[in-house]
């Protein structure tokens, strides 16, 4: 009888529960339709933008980048960073114009390279910053070029922590090993030895196989010895 009086009352609470939601959708069925098509309003407005603002965008973005990578490639940087007064307008005109697009992006990156290229260091690493990907090869050269700019401009610490987020992202025998002795010299030149010790043995155990690996004993041991003195 228990067992029965139990299950009557579970019935009751369900039923208390359908009913009490029948009534919320009856009392609020104006709200929930508003919110329902308020939704599907902004699923569209985006899908709309995609196709009609964004698609032909990317289009015209990727053409218009193509010429400037010829002049990259052609180490013309300071035309590929500002157009040929023709049929180009330049790699900082395409991001001002297609900055959200993937060709947009990647020109923050060749604008970057650029200004790096001619000596301007301070741009260089606004645009390198500005600059956002996740490939293991790209993303992390672009870290390491940041550290370039760093130690050009005298800013060795800052430097070296971009060669070693480069080195750690990348974990590939051809860009870790690089950045790793790069910054194996800077700690060197701020005669951080045995942290230079540490950067170089890396490139020995871990990348034995880099080019980088051929030569890194002398390296080795020129630090050992400045450590003793």
């Amino acid at each position: 009888m228990a067992t029965k009086g139990k299950s009557k009352d579970k019935e009751l609470e369900v039923g208390e529960i359908v009913s009490r939601s029948e009534q919320f959708i009856e009392h609020n069925q104006r709200k929930i339709l508003y919110g329902i098509v308020t939704v599907a309003v902004i699923v569209g407005a985006i899908l709309a933008f995609r196709q009609g603002y964004l698609l032909p965008q990317e289009k015209r973005a990727a053409a218009a980048i193509f010429k400037g990578e010829q002049y990259f490639a052609k180490d013309s940087f300071a035309i590929a960073l500002n157009g040929n007064g023709a049929d180009y307008a330049g790699f900082e005109s395409i991001i001002g114009e297609y900055g959200r697009t993937k060709a947009g992006n990647l020109a923050k990156a060749y604008a970057g390279i650029c200004y790096f290229k001619m000596g301007d260091n301070e741009k260089a690493i606004r645009l390198l910053k500005s600059f956002s990907g996740d490939d293991r090869m790209v993303t992390p050269a672009i870290t390491g070029l940041i550290g370039d700019c760093h130690v050009n401009m005298g800013n060795t610490k800052e430097g070296i922590a971009c060669f070693e987020k480069a080195a750690a992202k990348a974990n590939n025998e051809i860009i870790s090993p690089a950045y790793l002795k790069k910054a194996g010299i800077a700690y060197e030149s701020l005669k951080q030895y045995n942290e230079a010790i540490k950067a170089y043995t890396a490139v020995k155990e871990n990348y034995y196989n880099s080019t980088e690996a051929s030569d890194i004993d002398k390296y080795i041991t020129r630090a050992s010895e400045l450590a003793k003195q």
